[in-house]
């Protein structure tokens, strides 16, 4: 079959690997749709060296397909059925990948593919949120309006937060934010930001911030423009392994921050099960972020896409059939 490998620090190339066979416990999943999701550029460009080369089949992870062949048979899914199938290794972008059981997501006949897809992202997006403080009446600023950033936006509205304020560098991207729940957006280009949030928040920094970018200068920032005793959720994936840390900023500020990771991890898969239901309900704008589509045959331009953020790109999904 055919299949991506990141064969070198921001190269990667499509090479010939065998199928992957039947395991107990597993199922063989024809890769239909993947979405492309910023840890994926991480993998291509910021790994430590000794990550490189990476596995075949390296890097996706966001993955629709229909199940071949499973071990057992299961009641939940069987032979036939399109799932969304969680690929926290990575391992996805390959014609066939090989899942355990219990990672694959049945969803209703009829969700569109590319749509559906998109569940992955969002219920990790789902799960953090619950770890957030309470957030009625407060306002809560998000870093970042790709994909992430619209999906918190939505997850935010939903929590019962009173103002979200959303910022990014491009200005295109804020055209989605308020679709998705957001009440005020910031181009945060060449301006004091920490005085235009709170300009827009009655003369107040805002109570909450959610780093949704992974950037060096995003991390900083959460900091800056998060009010006194507040709290900061950095989700993005760094690009990087270590940082200089404004680290008296933080003390001074007596700020809470924590991250978010292991959605994987959830019982039954609670959070994903859930943007998937709200995916197919049509309970979000899920199309209005879905900008861009490439052949599995194009994914190397789609790769380079993502990682410029240029032509208007939101959320890529690759077509593997």
């Amino acid at each position: 079959m055919k299949a991506v490998q990141i064969i070198a620090r921001g190269q990667c190339a499509f090479v010939e690997t065998p199928k992957p066979t039947l395991q107990p416990g597993s199922a063989i999943v024809k890769t239909l749709r993947l979405a492309l999701c910023g840890s994926d550029v991480r993998h291509i460009h910021y790994l430590p060296d000794d990550r490189y080369p990476s596995p075949i089949g390296e890097t996706g992870h966001e993955m629709v397909g229909r199940i071949e062949a499973i071990d057992p048979a299961n009641g939940s899914v069987q032979p036939g059925d399109i799932v969304l199938c969680l690929a926290p290794d990575h391992r996805a972008m390959q014609e066939y990948y090989r899942a355990p059981i219990d990672r694959l997501l049945p969803f209703p006949v009829g969700t569109p593919l590319e749509q559906a897809v998109q569940a992955q992202q969002f219920g990790t997006v789902l799960f953090a949120a619950k770890h957030l403080p309470d957030l009625r009446g407060k306002t809560v600023a998000v870093i970042g309006q790709g994909s992430a950033g619209l999906w918190f936006n939505f997850a935010l509205q939903q929590r019962g937060a009173a103002k979200i304020i959303a910022l990014d560098l491009k200005a295109y991207r804020l055209a989605y934010s308020k679709r998705f729940g957001a009440t005020d957006t910031l181009h945060n280009v060449d301006i004091p930001i920490a005085d235009a949030l709170c300009d827009l928040n009655g003369g107040q920094l805002p109570d909450v911030v959610i780093e949704a970018a992974g950037e060096d200068a995003s991390i900083r920032l959460a900091i800056e423009v998060v009010r006194e005793n507040g709290f900061i959720l950095n989700f993005g994936v760094p690009r990087f392994e270590t940082m200089d840390f404004p680290i008296f900023d933080f003390f001074w500020k007596s700020l809470t921050a924590r991250s978010n990771v292991g959605t994987i991890q959830e019982p039954n898969h609670a959070s994903t099960r859930q943007a998937l239901q709200l995916i197919s309900d049509g309970a979000v704008p899920v199309a209005d972020m879905i900008t861009h589509t490439f052949k599995f045959d194009d994914v190397m331009e789609a790769y380079e896409l993502h990682r410029i953020q240029d032509e208007g790109a939101v959320k890529i999904v690759i077509d593997m059939e």
